[in-house]
Order: structure tokens, then C-alpha cells, then sequence
């Protein structure tokens, strides 16, 4: 009787995976041929990343974001060629990178098709690569790509016929040369049912500069997610990238935004200028009492001097100023901002990270334990913030931040309403500026403008009401007003830069009466601030169009 030999299950295993990874190679191995057969059919090359030696200089030639989404790995770089392994070598997304890869590099790019098995093999790879932690993202744009069309996009007309003329690759770089030539702070991209819209956001005002027909869209979004580094195929969540523009005597940092509409997605690139960090105090725009009571508070060594405005009335840049003015090696300064729209040297700033749980409040109490002077919180927004920087100007610390309101005597029912007690708010504040920006005119095409009684009427309402007190008396009767007619300097609008107005609230005994009274409102602070010599906003707009800075009609518009 033969014997039967019974086999451990370990050893039953062991067959039984041997047989499955003969039977997977054999699938790998039909499959890596189907790709070689269409790879021929397409004249294409073909190669097998299974044991392939990818370099390292060839990986670092392509972000891994950007190799994941396109789904390519670069295998072998030379000194004239750069070898590019691709699941699929199609599409005006993957047309639009090696367009940009050839400027990048300088070399020709060779083109192999390879399998899903070999891609996940090569992207693998990215892991073996040493981490370079950096603080922003993106591309850079160098100056020799954008200067050829500097010279023919400073004008709103010119500018809409050489968009329309520009070929797909070209016209991000004409539509971001054409906003660094007129000055523009944002560039909107808007997708309607026929036509993309592009409109810049110049000296705060929207201006329309290009209609282009509806079918460059998906060029225009593909090249802009590669450089922002965004998700190319996701079109229906919101995403945020940026990029930089490398100028001969000033960097451009690009924040890009997107968000889907009902026909594609809109974009708004807003654009910061590293040369705007060198803003001095005494560039504001203050004039009279509120600069040198301005100019006292924010010597002091404890409190809290905080700006009130909407989005987009300058309060960074207000309070960037006073940190140029505050900033000395014997001052310690650190900011908490989200995001750091610009580097100060010689100041630590934070940036806040909301989903690494970094918060406002969380990173208040851990700035306030690396001891120093100064503390700048990019904005107030909730109780647990407020009452930590309450008690860090009670304390010990200058405390500089903002808050949304619409005047200045407004920050205090505001600071009330989120549970900071008045008791402690009265002696941690210093100072509320109030502010907005008005355009200023042309100072190449200013020309006197003969206002009506209405709008005369309206201005003599609010000077003759100017406190005594505040230093900044005019004579009506013989003052004169100014407008821009337009000329090639201002792309013929008429204005050139803009400049703050302002009031500066300074917290006396008077408003802490108030404050510690339990009566409190807004007007009640207002009028006690007026009687100190508080200039409102639109009495200081109104007195620096009567110096010819601005027009008239440009205070009503903003500040009533």
C-alpha cells in the first residue's frame, strides 16, 4: 500500500504564491507586450521600467506632482536630451509641459510609452529622492519670457488685440506681462458660455482687458494648474497654488485661485511684489494730529493698536509699515499671518496651517512664548484670539492686528460683541485706525474740475465740521479741486497709485468712561473721539482732494 505523504500548510503556501506570481508575470508580460505592439503602431519607443535605472538628475527634472498627474516619469537626462517615459503622450495638458520642459531645460525630450505596471514602478522612485522643504511652490517665470511683451501691453486696447492674437502657449505669460506693465494687483479669468472674460483689478478697480473665445479655455487652465501646481483633472472642488516671477529688480509672487462656475472654473491670480515690503510709515498718506498721535502709539512698549476696514482697504500694508518703522536689531518681532503676503527681513513671521491644527489662538500662545516685543496677528476673528492678545498688551507686548469693521469707534462694540470684557479692553487698547484707499490722480494729466453746488454743498457739510483741534484747517473759498483726464501714462484713466485715508481713534479716559459705563455704542465713542480732534475718514479724503491727490467723487464712492 503506497503512502501518502501529507504536506504542511506552510509548505501548501509557499507552492501556492509561487504559482500566482508565475501566473502575474505571465499577465505582466502579455500586457508589457500589448503596449509594445501600440507603442510600434504609434512610432513610438518603447521601454520596460521593471530594473531600469532611472538617474535621480533625471527625476528632479519633474516635480512628482506634476509626474503624477500627467502620469510621466523622466528616466535619463543628457546634456542635450531628456528621456520621458508616458502612460499617455496626448492631450493639450501634456502638449503645454513639454512645450514649457524644452524652454525650461534646453533640450530635446524623447518620448517612450510605457505600461501602468512601469509607471508605478518609476514613480516609485520619486521616494528614493532626497525632501527639499520649501517654503512656496511653483514655477518660475524669468524675465526674458515676459519682456518682449512689456513694451507692447501697457495699454488696455493693445493689450486686448495681442491676447486675441497670442497662441495657447503664450497667453498666460501675455496676460501676466500685460499685468505687471499696467500695475495690477489681480487678474480675473472668467468662463461664460461663449467667451472667457480676463479683467485686472487696477488701483482697486475692476477693468475689463480681453474677450477670447471659449475653446483656449482649456489650454489657458492646464498650463496655469501646471505652474500653480494644481490638480489638472479636478475641475469641481476649489484649489489654491502659486508660482513666481523672477524680475531683474523685483520678484512676483502669484497666488492662484480656483473655484468651479456653471461653464468651467474662475481664477483669480492675485499678484504681490516683494517691493511693496519696503513701505515707509511716512508714506501712508497721514497727515496732521493722526500722524503724530499714530506715530506715539506705536512706540509705546505695551497695548494694542489695531485697523479696521474691509477686504482690501490696505490694513497689511498699514500694518507692515508701522513694522518697517518698529523693526531694529534690539526689537524681537514675530507675525502670525495666513498667508504671509510678504517677507520682512530681519522679522519672524508665522504662517498659519489650519489643516496641521496651527490656528490663530494656538499660535498666539506659542509665539508669546518665544519672548518677544512686537506680536503682529494677521487678524482677530474669534474670542479665544482676542482674549489672548487683550492679555499679551496687558502684559507686556505691543499687540498689532486687524479687524473687520467699518469705522474706527466700530472695533469696540466688535471686540464686546466676541466676550472680551470691557474691564479689560479699556486699558489694553492704544489706538483704532480706520481706513480706505482712494485712487490718486494722474499727475501727468491733472486738470482743475469745476464741481456743482450739490456736491460743493456736500464737501462744505463735512470740513466746517472738522474739530478745532485737529490741525488740518482749510479755507473753502479759495481752494480748488483736481481730476485726471486720462493719458498712455495712466492706460487713460485717469489715475496712478492709490493712497489711505484714515482716522486714528486714540483711547482716552473720556472713551474709557464709556467703555467701563456699560452704556456703550458706537456713535456715543464717536462723538467723544470727534471732540478729541478725531478726522473722519471722509474729512481727511476730502482735505487731500483739496490738496489735489484725489477727486471728490472718488472719497464719496469709497468712503459714504
Amino acid at each position: 500500500m503506497p503512502r501518502i505523504t501529507q504536506q504542511s500548510p506552510s509548505t501548501f503556501n509557499q507552492a501556492n504564491q509561487k504559482l500566482t506570481t508565475k501566473i502575474t508575470d505571465l499577465k505582466l508580460k502579455e500586457l508589457e507586450q500589448e503596449v509594445k505592439q501600440r507603442a510600434s503602431q504609434s512610432n513610438l519607443k518603447y521601454v520596460n521600467l521593471q530594473n531600469f535605472p532611472i538617474t535621480p538628475e533625471a527625476l528632479s527634472a519633474v516635480p512628482e506632482q506634476q509626474a503624477l498627474a500627467l502620469q510621466v516619469v523622466p528616466i535619463l537626462l543628457s546634456d542635450k536630451e531628456i528621456h520621458l517615459a508616458c502612460l499617455k503622450p496626448v492631450g493639450s495638458a501634456f502638449k503645454n509641459f513639454l512645450t514649457d520642459l524644452t524652454n525650461q531645460l534646453k533640450k530635446t525630450v524623447l518620448i517612450y510609452l510605457i505600461s501602468e505596471h512601469s509607471l508605478t514602478i518609476g514613480l516609485k522612485q520619486y521616494a528614493n529622492l532626497p525632501k527639499k522643504r520649501l517654503v512656496t511652490s511653483g514655477l518660475t517665470v524669468n524675465e526674458a519670457d515676459i519682456n518682449k511683451y512689456l513694451a507692447t501691453s501697457s495699454n488696455l486696447k493693445e493689450l486686448n488685440n495681442l491676447l486675441n492674437q497670442a497662441n495657447a502657449t503664450e497667453l498666460v505669460t501675455v496676460t501676466v506681462a500685460g499685468a505687471l506693465a499696467m500695475k495690477a494687483s489681480d487678474i480675473h479669468l472668467e468662463t461664460n458660455e461663449h467667451e472667457i472674460i480676463i479683467r485686472y483689478r487696477i488701483d482697486g478697480t475692476l477693468y475689463t482687458v480681453a474677450e477670447l473665445k471659449a475653446e483656449v479655455w482649456s489650454k489657458i487652465i492646464s498650463r496655469l494648474k501646471l505652474l500653480a501646481k494644481l490638480k489638472i483633472n479636478i475641475i469641481n472642488q476649489p484649489q489654491d497654488g502659486r508660482f513666481t516671477i523672477n524680475l531683474k529688480q523685483d520678484q512676483v509672487d502669484v497666488r492662484v485661485s480656483t473655484i468651479p462656475t456653471a461653464y468651467g472654473e474662475s481664477v483669480v491670480m492675485r499678484l504681490l511684489r516683494s517691493s511693496a515690503t519696503g513701505l515707509n510709515f511716512d508714506q501712508l498718506g497721514l497727515k496732521g494730529n493722526s500722524y503724530n498721535d499714530l506715530k506715539k502709539e506705536i512706540v509705546r512698549p505695551n497695548g494694542m493698536v489695531i485697523t479696521t476696514g474691509p477686504t482690501g482697504s490696505g490694513k497689511t500694508t498699514t500694518l507692515y509699515a508701522i513694522l518697517n518703522q518698529l523693526n531694529d536689531p534690539a526689537t524681537k518681532i514675530i507675525t502670525l499671518e495666513d498667508p504671509i503676503e510678504y517677507k520682512l527681513k530681519g522679522i519672524n513671521q508665522s504662517q498659519i496651517d489650519h489643516k496641521a491644527g496651527y490656528n490663530f489662538a494656538g499660535g498666539l500662545k506659542a509665539i508669546l512664548r518665544q519672548d518677544p516685543d512686537v506680536v503682529m496677528i494677521g487678524e482677530i476673528r474669534d474670542f479665544e484670539t482676542a482674549d489672548i492678545a487683550v492679555n499679551a498688551a496687558l502684559t507686556g507686548h505691543l499687540v498689532l492686528s486687524t479687524i473687520h469693521t467699518n469705522s474706527a469707534a466700530g472695533a469696540i462694540p466688535r471686540f464686546l460683541a466676541m466676550g472680551v470684557k470691557p474691564f479689560l479692553l479699556a486699558p489694553a487698547l492704544n489706538c483704532i485706525i480706520g481706513q480706505r484707499l482712494v485712487r490718486k490722480i494722474c499727475a501727468h494729466c491733472r486738470e482743475e474740475d469745476p464741481l456743482d453746488q450739490e456736491i460743493l454743498d456736500r464737501i462744505k457739510k463735512q470740513l466746517t465740521a472738522l474739530p478745532k483741534n485737529s490741525g488740518r484747517q482749510i479755507n473753502l473759498a479759495e481752494t480748488k479741486f483736481f481730476r485726471g483726464q486720462g493719458c498712455d501714462k495712466c492706460n487713460h484713466l485717469g489715475y496712478q497709485g492709490r493712497i489711505g485715508i484714515y482716522e486714528i481713534l486714540i483711547l482716552n479716559e473720556d472713551i474709557e468712561k464709556i467703555l467701563l459705563s456699560g452704556q456703550i455704542s458706537e456713535y456715543a465713542i464717536q462723538e467723544v473721539a470727534i471732540k478729541n480732534g478725531m478726522v473722519l475718514m471722509i474729512q481727511d479724503g476730502l482735505l487731500k482732494a483739496a490738496e489735489g491727490i484725489t477727486t471728490v467723487q472718488e472719497v464719496f464712492l469709497v468712503a459714504e
